[in-house]
């Protein structure tokens, strides 16, 4: 946790609000400026800029607190500002501290965030993937090899239930329909949740994507397990595909990868982010706070900034979302990824936050079968949908 502070902490300070300027002068003191818990001490009456983490006290109260102690807050007269405000996210907090050791906030927001180029050019010597470093020039160079390449393509479809034989007859009809047009995506990513138990609900998988040998051959399959699929736990990041699930599938598919939740794949110096959760509702089940008069568009898009700005797939007390520590690094944003592939029952949604390109590709269940498909050279994706009665 301390890690995921003080980087998001310098992301602020690096801010322009909160740079003081290189030269003295009339602007010198009109940057915002931030301060510690630690220096309320003795200071009542007097108005403060935070940086800190929501958490709640052990007699229930809302608290913000940084690496120097915590400060009681009193939200009652100011709503936040825009975005989800769960316990967990680290928020700046505009206030007055008053009589009674309380801070009385007048303004509550997410930190700015920063966008994949200005964390590259800063951070371009680290290797985050752990894959070996690329340069910002070589990144370049990369997505130069896309250009022209319009066909290039990730298909995403997620809630594949293979538990209902509904599901296999809605995907025959996309990989035949890749088969038709001579349209195969360089990457179908399947996301669960998968089945609930049964192994041989993954033999019928192979069997069918091994009956489309275009497809089966050219395309790359990875696979993300779900929230509700019957290995692992609830604590995130979730573990790959068992092998005793994946075997035919393996056996049949030359271009097979058994993915753990979250994923990221590297693709001509873009990073693309996987994320198979229920992240909306679990969002807002545990809000905080939200912007009055907020509609369903708006909560895609306060969830989307909530997610990058947080720099953190899962913005969430460890109580709500437990989280497997050593691997939470599997969990950032920072540097912010080229495209983030919010697969969730919610509504889909696609839409562009700070250069980042967001979707949901929703369920593929019921009676239609939603998909989304990802374009590198536009940055863009495109949502499909196919009825039960294209059957």
């Amino acid at each position: 946790m301390r890690d995921r502070f003080n980087i998001i902490r310098q992301v602020v300070l690096r801010n322009e609000n909160f740079s003081p300027p290189a030269i003295a002068g009339r602007d010198r003191d009109s940057y915002l400026k931030l301060t510690t818990t630690k220096n309320l001490l003795g200071r009542n009456g007097e108005r403060f800029l935070l940086f800190g983490m929501l958490t709640h006290a052990p007699d229930g109260r809302l608290c913000l607190e940084d690496l120097e102690g915590r400060v009681m807050l009193d939200i009652s007269e100011t709503p936040p500002g825009e975005g989800l405000f769960t316990e967990g996210c680290l928020v700046l907090v505009e206030g007055d501290y008053t009589e009674e050791d309380i801070m009385q906030v007048i303004a509550m927001g997410h930190p700015p965030s920063e966008r994949r180029e200005v964390a590259r050019s800063i951070y371009g010597h680290i290797d985050f993937l752990g894959k070996c470093a690329t340069t910002i020039v070589e990144d370049e160079k990369f997505q130069t090899q896309l250009e022209g390449k319009d066909d290039l393509s990730i298909a995403c479809i997620s809630d594949l239930w293979l538990d209902s034989p509904k599901t296999l007859r809605g995907l025959e009809l996309i990989l035949k329909g890749y088969s038709d047009s001579g349209f195969i995506p360089l990457v179908i990513i399947l996301c669960g949740n998968f089945t609930s138990k049964d192994v041989a609900n993954f033999d019928a998988l192979a069997d069918l994507l091994a009956g489309y040998p275009d497809v089966a051959q050219r395309s790359h399959f990875v696979f993300v397990p779900g929230p509700l699929d019957p290995w692992g736990s609830s604590t995130l990041p979730r573990p790959p595909l068992p092998a005793s699930f994946g075997t035919r599938v393996r056996a049949k598919l030359p271009k097979v990868h058994f993915a753990s939740n979250p994923c990221r794949i590297k693709l001509c110096g873009q990073e693309i982010v996987v994320f198979r959760h229920d992240l909306m509702a679990k969002m807002l089940r545990n809000l905080i706070g939200v912007k009055p008069e907020t509609d369903s568009g708006d909560l895609k898009r306060y969830l989307v900034q909530t997610i990058l700005d947080q720099g953190h797939l899962s913005p969430l007390s460890l109580s709500v979302q437990p989280i497997i520590w050593e691997l939470d690094h599997t969990m950032r944003l920072y540097p912010m990824p080229t495209a983030l592939i919010l697969a969730d029952k919610y509504e889909r949604y696609e839409l562009t936050y700070e250069g980042c390109h967001v979707f949901n590709p929703g369920t593929f269940q019921g009676t239609e079968f939603g998909f989304s498909t990802y374009y590198p050279e536009t940055r863009r994706s495109e949502p499909s949908l196919l009825g039960e009665e294209e059957d």
